[in-house]
């Protein structure tokens, strides 16, 4: 691993992602989303993730593994949440942020608990 805040820089990806989609929700930006494939973090789970949380250990493969279906799902609430927004669907869109945030929760703790993981090597 090239430097022990790695999966801190990760986490960081995230929260820049959820602002800028926040900041579209909110009607101050335009940023659209990307696949999970194609944000900071979605090129890092497809490439050299794996490598990364397998040189921290067995604990922190199962941790960086139990990210993939949560960051998948965060960019379905959010690309949601906006397009029922466009579309004048104040409740869905209310609904799919609500689920966008606990998502995003959900991926925060685990980052941070990767981070945590690699600070104790």
């Amino acid at each position: 691993m090239a430097d022990k805040a790695f999966f801190f820089l990760r986490l960081n990806d995230h929260v820049q992602y959820l602002k800028k989609i926040q900041a579209t929700l909110d009607g101050t930006g335009e940023f659209q989303g990307t696949d999970y494939h194609d944000c900071n973090l979605g090129k890092w789970l497809y490439s050299t993730g794996p490598e990364e949380a397998s040189s921290v250990g067995d604990a922190a493969v199962g941790l960086f593994n139990s990210l993939l279906e949560p960051h998948q799902q965060f960019h379905d609430a959010s690309h949601q949440a906006i397009e029922k927004q466009k579309s004048g669907d104040s409740e869905g869109a209310k609904e799919s942020i609500t689920e966008m945030l606990k998502l995003s929760n959900v991926l925060i703790k685990i980052l941070i608990n990767l981070d945590n993981l690699s600070n104790q090597k």
